[in-house]
């Protein structure tokens, strides 16, 4: 299960770089995505800041495995919002779907790290 953990912490930190990279430097696709699902352009910043974090906690959680499975909470919830908010502007599965998949996947981290939450 260490060897599993470690690729999906690497996985989710190279994503969550690219996608929090991509919104705190204003993508024009982040722009764009955030205005459809009628968020403020501010929120896009801090949402990407918060990736960076959860980027630290998974990194750090290679050697630390607590810190995985906390920044797999701090994922799943970002992207329960993240589902949330493509509901809410009653988006298509397909575009729900990569928010979706990441939730699961960060959820996964967390369940194989849980037992390093009880120590």
């Amino acid at each position: 299960m260490d060897t599993l953990a470690i690729v999906l912490q690497v996985l989710l930190s190279l994503i969550f770089l690219m996608a929090g990279s991509m919104k705190v430097f204003g993508s024009k696709m982040q722009v764009e995505n955030f205005k459809h699902l009628r968020l403020p352009q501010w929120f896009r910043v801090v949402t990407g800041l918060m990736q960076y974090i959860g980027v630290i906690g998974l990194i750090v959680g290679i050697w630390e495995p607590s810190w995985a499975a906390w920044a797999g909470i701090w994922f799943g919830i970002m992207m329960l919002c993240a589902v949330l908010s493509h509901v809410r502007v009653k988006d298509s599965v397909a575009n729900s779907l990569p928010a979706f998949v990441l939730m699961v996947l960060a959820v996964a981290v967390t369940v194989i790290q849980y037992s390093e939450l009880l120590n």
